[in-house]
């Protein structure tokens, strides 16, 4: 856009970017001030850095933002931004005052100098809780959103619903996902992971010093922006929706993390609670960004040190609080193996898209190393791991493929008491090849499909619930499906019936399997 003398409007929110690029630090200033916004609002960007008007543009084309106009003054440079299209603005009044005096006082020192991070000392321990029964039922985590919560989650991250009336909205949404889970017949509930926008990424909104940004924010940050977009349209990715968590100081857990939503599943039924957590590896994958992460970190092994300190801060809370069964996320383990090209310019959507990966010997260890860091000193029954090979399309075909040979001998080094293991779809190969896991780990066996529509029949659970005691011994045996219902907010894989007549299934044959099993 050619630059004019004046804006046409003015500015509703007004910042100062000074000579940050969009790929060091100003799309995130800019998503601080743009998201608590109203569509139709205007945002004026001021900035001295020449790469901003190419990239600017694209950025707005990509997130459905307008670019109105631009002036320069010498090497300033000042972009008109409305928030969604110029016709959306109507007779919208400005809300906030123009920042004439460049970034805010408080953004700046967001970016200067973090908050003080809390490490703590002081460990409780953990509550006495029954035992998981062998051949119990589990869902793996997530649970479809009615429409009203996903609005939910979206006009909370965009500061347009406060904390109070969100939280109000899923416990309405928790509710339904307990109840289904009830009525299907499951042994361990979960809350269902309703007010999350994702699996993983909604740590990003609650850990100090992280911030939540669409994927279309991160395109200047990858070498070939125009084939990062046409690969995340290949997988089916919904990048306008999705969020990816990014740090810009050391981390600290001021708030919980999901102890509240434990919280709130105990006072609907005494039922065992899972809670599900994202795994250390995936968040160091995800959260580590050269451009933004080193103005805290100097290497992804740094910033992993206070992501294992945080997850077992959280880890140490939900299990004095009543967690049955606490379940690391840890689906990038499959990317390392399967993913093709180790090199570490490979870019993956399972790992937020610009996860650093070194080569397969090499990353292995080190997520081992930082799960058992994590889980180091707590009880193993109490522990567990799930991991698959992606569950953000129905589309079988753009799902990574490969069976559990290469994986089993991580897995077997992992301090976990429960291994929860995609292994209903055939693209993650036989299940006798776990046979070799230690003797002491319970195999959650996925025994549906989540991506498909189509509800598997009790029989045919039955007979790979029969082969998993074949080879794992009845005790050994949990039942679940292979993957979350609805892994992101915006793009579930089932709908909430389809959903609970899959639960009901694996709960009418285990039920057939306790009593041939005299269980």
């Amino acid at each position: 856009m050619s630059g004019v003398s004046a804006h046409p409007f003015p500015a509703d929110v007004s910042f100062d970017g000074g000579d940050l690029d969009c790929g060091n630090g100003l799309l995130l200033l800019i998503r601080k001030h743009i998201d608590p916004m109203d569509r139709g609002q205007l945002l004026e960007i001021l900035s001295t850095e020449i790469s901003v008007d190419e990239d600017l543009p694209a950025w707005c084309r990509m997130t459905g933002n307008a670019l109105l106009s631009t002036t320069r003054s010498g090497k300033q440079r000042s972009f008109l931004v409305c928030k969604g299209a110029l016709t959306e603005r109507g007779n919208i009044q400005a809300k906030t005052a123009v920042d004439t005096g460049r970034v805010s006082a408080a953004t700046s020192a967001a970016m200067q100098h973090p908050v003080q991070v809390n490490i703590r000392t002081d460990w409780p321990e953990p509550m006495v809780v029954e035992k998981i029964k062998p051949l119990s039922v589990m869902g793996i985590g997530s649970w479809p959103r009615p429409r009203w919560m996903v609005q939910a989650i979206h006009e909370h991250m965009q500061g347009r619903l406060d904390d109070s009336a969100f939280i109000a909205t899923t416990h309405d949404a928790v509710q339904l996902s307990v109840q289904a889970q009830l009525r299907a017949g499951v042994d361990l509930v979960t809350d269902g992971e309703q007010g999350r926008d994702s699996y993983a990424s909604f740590v990003g909104g609650i850990l100090d010093n992280c911030q939540l940004i669409p994927l279309t924010d991160l395109l200047p940050l990858v070498d070939d922006p125009e084939a990062f977009e046409l690969e995340l349209r290949a997988l089916d990715v919904p990048a306008g929706d999705v969020r990816h968590p990014a740090v810009f100081g050391p981390l600290g857990r001021s708030r919980p993390l999901a102890v509240a939503e434990l919280e709130y599943v105990k006072t609907l039924t005494p039922r065992a609670v899972k809670v599900a957590l994202p795994g250390p590896y995936l968040l160091t994958r995800t959260m580590w960004m050269e451009c933004i992460s080193d103005r805290a970190y100097d290497s992804r092994e740094s910033l992993a040190v206070d992501v294992v300190r945080v997850l077992r801060e959280e880890l140490a809370d939900l299990l004095a609080r009543g967690a049955t069964l606490v379940q690391f996320d840890e689906p990038v383990l499959s990317e390392v193996v399967f993913g093709g090209d180790n090199s570490a310019n490979k870019r993956s959507f399972m790992c937020g898209a610009l996860g650093e990966k070194k080569d397969t010997v090499t990353e292995l260890a080190f997520a081992r190393d930082l799960i058992n860091a994590v889980v180091a000193g707590f009880p193993e029954d109490r522990l567990a791991l799930h991991m698959c090979r992606g569950n953000w399309t129905p589309d079988e075909s753009a799902a990574l493929t490969g069976d559990y040979s290469a994986l089993v001998p991580t897995l077997s080094q992992l301090k976990v008491g429960t291994l929860l293991l995609e292994l209903c779809t055939p693209r993650a190969g036989e299940m006798q090849i776990l046979k070799g896991l230690p003797l002491h780990m319970r195999l959650g066996v996925g025994v549906c499909n989540q991506k498909l529509t189509d509800v598997e029949t009790v029989e045919g659970i039955v007979q790979k619930g029969e082969q998993a005691i074949q080879w794992f011994g009845k005790e050994r045996v949990l039942l679940t499906p292979d993957c979350g219902f609805a892994t992101f907010a915006d793009n579930p894989l089932a709908s909430a019936p389809v959903a609970e007549h899959k639960l009901a299934a694996i709960a009418q044959a285990a039920l057939r399997l306790r009593e041939r099993h005299r269980l």
